[in-house]
């Protein structure tokens, strides 16, 4: 993914995308460098699921989550459970994190794909809890929020880890 914040035109859309895929390309160049045994590290005793592996597979998770089942309506196929609520934070220990960054990656391309053709208007088919739909804006919106906060732990936790900062 490539790093920008400027936008290619200022139109409210282009405006949007590019934010949310400059949060996704630095929650992935965050990961650059990292070893694979440090990645599944989680240095916070009281949060044992917070590894830069596992922040990534949960990015990948939401995204799926906010916009291929709430907004448009798909089947969900998260790894979460009744049983275990936050299995999008354990990815498949037989996965490197170059493997856990390319399925966030190609997962980001394809949503990209299936909403370039709804209005930032456009009502989600599934409603939140206040029971009401959400705009593709609004979803929008929330992953850039919900990236842009993940990718700060994925600095403190890589500092912690391996002592490397920023990205």
């Amino acid at each position: 993914m490539k790093r920008t914040d400027v936008p290619p035109t200022w139109d409210e859309r282009a405006t949007m995308h590019t934010f949310l895929t400059y949060a996704r390309a630095t929650a992935a160049a965050k990961c650059e460098g990292m070893s694979d045994e440090a990645a599944r590290k989680a240095p916070l005793p009281d949060s044992p699921l917070m590894s830069v592996a596992g922040l990534i597979g949960h990015l990948r998770w939401v995204e799926h989550w906010w916009f291929e089942v709430v907004f448009l309506g798909e089947a969900e196929r998260a790894p979460w459970t009744e049983e275990s609520p936050d299995k999008d934070f354990e990815p498949d220990p037989s996965l490197s994190l170059a493997e856990v960054v390319a399925d966030y990656t190609r997962a980001c391309a394809e949503i990209d794909e299936k909403i370039a053709g709804h209005d930032l208007g456009a009502l989600s088919a599934g409603k939140g809890s206040h029971g009401d739909p959400f705009t593709l804006r609004w979803v929008i919106g929330h992953l850039i929020e919900e990236t842009s906060r993940h990718n700060g732990h994925l600095d403190i936790v890589r500092e912690l880890v391996d002592g490397v900062k920023g990205a």
